[in-house]
């Protein structure tokens, strides 16, 4: 603690996120690609001119918003774009939750959106998941300050279809609702289609996952226009210039090559279902997933112990140890070779 903090700095309870070890592991603890990006995107790379690095950006990122707009058949106005979408959603959070009335999420989702409420001092609510780890979408109250959730959730891995988030946006139309798409492209039924019907819908997105441009930092954002000039104002009164010349040509790069967008996703979904099965062969509870990772738990062996078994076998995977979530691994996809690598180690820990 120092005395020269601001007072909110104190209060702060920051977002751990998965470790990045310096060692040589298997990283299955921070839900990335385990596919490099598209071709185009190593071609971008090779070809850029040092000569752009002196000049600002785009301040409007208006190629990377055009390629957006044309691949998910909205208008350019509607696409919003940011360093990752953790600084989209940081930026949508002082954008539209600074209410009277708190904040409404899920009491399981991804653990960064109390951090902003923290940072941003946003009062906010939190709803139990039903039974069957699904977000209860019908108990959501219209009456608040926003809702907040991730579609497919994380760390949990259900998603609702989109019918359902129609159905529930027909009846919330008095605050904006902000749904977290990172992992939609492994599953899930993207909701993006509904924006230009609902004004109040906010949907962000990701090339960190799908795209595998975890280390570019690229995220995005489409809803109304009204919402995206309140994104945009927030933006330009941060930072101007938030994504730089070469992470756009390379994000628009990737976005052009569907061959290998939908080739390696294919390939993350086979191999999930495959270790769902090994999993569950081991005496695994496995939650269904519609994300590039697993949420499991084994009825006769703690959580804790697995998760340093597995470490100390060069093998990563992400435990949370809270309330919640104490008895439960989440483990990303990896290759076909690191998951047979994973299954070993297990059964060896098991055994």
């Amino acid at each position: 603690m120092s005395r020269f903090w601001s007072p909110v700095v104190h209060t702060l309870t920051p977002y751990v996120p998965g470790e990045q070890p310096r060692e040589r592991v298997i990283k299955l603890n921070t839900n990335e690609n385990p596919y490099p990006p598209a071709p185009g995107v190593g071609k971008v790379l090779r070809e850029y001119s040092t000569n752009h690095l002196r000049l600002y950006p785009d301040p409007e990122s208006r190629a990377l918003r055009e390629a957006l707009a044309k691949y998910h058949n909205v208008a350019v106005e509607q696409v919003f774009v940011g360093n990752g979408s953790d600084e989209v959603l940081a930026m949508a959070f002082q954008a539209f939750f600074c209410q009277d009335e708190p904040l409404v999420m899920p009491a399981i989702t991804y653990s960064f959106y109390p951090v902003y409420c923290q940072l941003y001092r946003i009062k906010y609510q939190t709803i139990p998941l039903k039974e069957n780890w699904q977000v209860p979408l019908d108990a959501f109250d219209p009456r608040c300050g926003g809702i907040v959730f991730a579609n497919p959730n994380a760390p949990t891995g259900h998603g609702h279809q989109r019918d359902a988030i129609d159905a529930f946006l027909k009846r919330v139309d008095q605050c904006v609702v902000l749904i977290d798409e990172a992992y939609v492209d492994f599953g899930g039924e993207s909701v993006i289609p509904l924006t230009t019907q609902y004004p109040n819908l906010l949907v962000t997105g990701t090339f960190s996952k799908s795209r595998s441009l975890a280390g570019l930092r690229l995220g995005f954002a489409i809803g109304s226009c009204e919402l995206i000039e309140g994104l945009e104002r927030v933006k330009n009164s941060f930072n101007s210039y938030p994504i730089d010349s070469l992470a756009s040509a390379a994000g628009i790069a990737a976005l052009e090559d569907q061959q290998h967008f939908e080739s390696c996703r294919e390939k993350v979904i086979t191999t999930r279902e495959r270790i769902r099965a090994s999993l569950e062969i081991l005496g695994f509870e496995v939650m269904p997933s519609q994300t590039n990772f697993l949420l499991a738990r084994h009825p006769g062996y703690d959580a804790a112990f697995l998760f340093t078994g597995l470490r100390e076998r060069g093998i990563l995977v992400r435990y949370f140890n809270t309330e919640s979530l104490y008895d439960f691994l989440r483990i990303s996809i990896g290759t076909d070779a690191e998951m047979e690598s994973f299954i070993e180690a297990l059964e060896s820990i098991l055994h």
